[in-house]
C-alpha cells in the first residue's frame, strides 16, 4: 500500500498543468459570457463538452504512461501523413492560442497593478515573466507554482460563487427553459461552436499532457504506471470541468440582465469583468474576484509557453530533423529555447496587429480549434488502438464506446457548422 501511493504521489502533477492550462479562456471569458448572455442555458453544453471530449484527452497520459513514448511518436508510428496532420494543426493554431491566452492575462495584469500601458507591452511583460520562470526554474518551477496557482484558484473561485448566492443574484436565470431563446439566434448558434471548441481545452493539448507525464517521470525517475497517470488526469480534468461550471453560474448570478456588454479590447474586457462582479457582490469581493482572474489566465500562459516548445522540439526531434551528437542533452535544451522564443515572437506579432479585437479573436481561434477537433480525435482513437499500444493497456470498450460517440459529435457539428456558414 505505502509503494502504491508513492508512486500515486510520484505521478502527480501533470493533470494539475493540463488543468492550469484547460482554465483560462474558456472558464473566465467564454463560460463567463455563456452565463452572462443565455444565463444557464449552455450550462449542458459545458458538461456535454467536457464529457465527450474526455476520451481524446485521457488517450495522452494512458499512451505516455504504457509505452514510454508521447503521443507525438504514436503519431509518427502511424506514418507521416498522420505526424504531418497533427504538425499541421499545431501551426494552424499555435500563435493565435498563445495570443489569445496572453491577452487576457496581459489585461488582467494591467488592471490589477494600474499600468497605463499598451496591450502589447502588457502582453510583452507576461510573456518575459513566463519565459523567466521556464527557463530558470525548468519543469520542477513549472509544477511547483501551477500546484500553488491552481489551489488558490480553486478556493477564490468557490468563494467567489458562494458570495454570488448571498447577495442578490437574478434568480431566474437558474429555472432550466431560461435563456434558451437568446440561444437560437446566429449570433447564439456560433457563440455555441465557439464554446465547444475550448471547452474545456483543445484536443492537441493530449499530446502536451503526454510530454508533460514523460517529463515527469524524467525528474522522479519514475515511469508512472497507467492507473496512476489516469488518475492524475482525472483529478486534473474534474477539477476544470466543475471550474468551467462555477465561471458559468458567476456570469449568470452576477451579469445576465445588467445590460453590461464586455468590450473587444482585453485591458477593457478585464476591467469590466471585475468591474461588474465587484458592483453586484460589494468593493470588498474586489480583490477576490482580481486574484481568481488573474490566476486562471497566468496559470493557462504558462502553461501553455511552455507546452508549444515542447511539441515543436518533440516535432523536430521525431521527424529526425536535426542529428544528435554527444552534446544530445545541451541541443534538447536548445531547441526548447529556441520554440520559446518563436512562440513568444509570434504571439506578440498578432498581439500588435490584432489586439484590440480581442473577442474576434477568441471567437475566431476557438472555432479553429472546434473544426480541428475531428481530425485530431480521430488520430487519438487510430494510436490507442494501434499495434504499437501494448494490449493490456488499450480502452476498455465503455471508453472506446464514449470515444467513438464523442468523435461523431464532434464530426456532426463540425457538418452542420459548415452547412450554417454556407447557407
Amino acid at each position: 500500500m505505502g509503494k502504491r501511493k508513492e508512486g500515486l504521489l510520484a505521478a502527480l502533477g501533470p493533470g494539475l498543468l493540463m488543468a492550469g492550462a484547460a482554465v483560462g479562456v474558456s472558464h473566465l471569458v467564454q463560460s463567463t459570457r455563456a452565463g452572462a448572455e443565455y444565463g444557464l442555458a449552455l450550462l449542458g453544453v459545458v458538461v456535454i463538452a467536457c464529457l465527450v471530449k474526455y476520451p481524446f484527452l485521457e488517450f495522452g497520459p494512458r499512451y505516455a504512461a504504457a509505452t514510454g513514448e508521447s503521443l507525438i511518436s504514436g503519431y509518427r508510428k502511424l506514418g507521416d501523413w498522420a505526424l504531418g496532420l497533427f504538425t499541421l494543426v499545431t501551426l494552424g493554431t499555435m500563435f493565435i492560442i498563445q495570443a489569445s491566452v496572453t491577452l487576457v492575462t496581459a489585461g488582467l495584469a494591467g488592471m490589477v497593478f494600474g499600468l497605463d500601458w499598451t496591450v502589447t507591452q502588457l502582453s510583452f511583460a507576461v510573456l518575459v515573466g513566463c519565459i523567466v520562470i521556464l527557463t530558470i526554474g525548468k519543469y520542477q518551477g513549472l509544477d511547483l507554482i501551477m500546484k500553488v496557482i491552481m489551489a488558490a484558484l480553486a478556493i477564490s473561485t468557490l468563494a467567489a460563487v458562494l458570495f454570488a448566492f448571498g447577495g442578490e443574484p437574478n434568480w431566474d436565470v437558474l429555472h432550466p427553459a431560461f435563456g434558451w431563446d437568446a440561444v437560437w439566434t446566429a449570433a447564439g448558434f456560433a457563440f455555441v461552436l465557439a464554446l465547444l471548441g475550448w471547452m474545456p481545452i483543445p484536443l492537441d493539448v493530449a499530446a502536451w499532457h503526454s510530454l508533460w507525464t514523460l517529463e515527469r517521470a524524467e525528474q522522479t525517475g519514475q515511469r508512472p504506471s497507467v492507473e496512476h497517470a489516469v488518475i492524475d488526469f482525472r483529478i486534473g480534468y474534474v477539477g476544470a470541468t466543475v471550474l468551467a461550471a462555477l465561471f458559468l453560474l458567476l456570469g449568470a448570478l452576477v451579469m445576465y440582465g445588467s445590460g453590461n456588454s464586455l468590450p473587444e479590447s482585453a485591458v477593457a474586457f478585464s476591467a469590466a469583468l471585475v468591474d461588474l462582479y465587484a458592483v453586484s457582490l460589494g468593493e470588498w469581493a474586489r480583490p477576490i474576484i482580481a486574484i481568481a482572474a488573474l490566476t486562471t489566465m497566468f496559470s493557462t500562459t504558462l502553461a501553455v509557453t511552455d507546452a508549444y516548445p515542447r511539441v515543436i522540439r518533440a516535432l523536430i526531434e521525431i521527424a529526425g530533423v536535426a542529428d544528435e551528437d554527444d552534446d544530445a542533452p545541451n541541443l534538447h535544451r536548445g531547441r526548447y529555447i529556441t520554440g520559446l522564443l518563436l512562440v513568444t515572437i509570434g504571439a506578440l506579432i498578432i498581439i500588435h496587429y490584432f489586439g484590440q479585437r480581442f473577442t474576434v479573436l477568441i471567437d475566431f481561434a476557438t472555432t479553429v480549434s472546434f473544426l480541428a477537433a475531428p481530425l485530431l480525435a480521430w488520430l487519438n482513437i487510430r494510436v490507442l488502438t494501434s499495434e504499437h499500444m501494448p494490449a493490456e493497456h488499450r480502452p476498455g470498450p465503455g471508453l472506446m464506446m464514449l470515444a467513438w460517440t464523442g468523435f461523431w459529435f464532434l464530426v456532426v457539428f463540425c457538418l452542420i457548422w459548415a452547412g450554417w456558414r454556407i447557407f
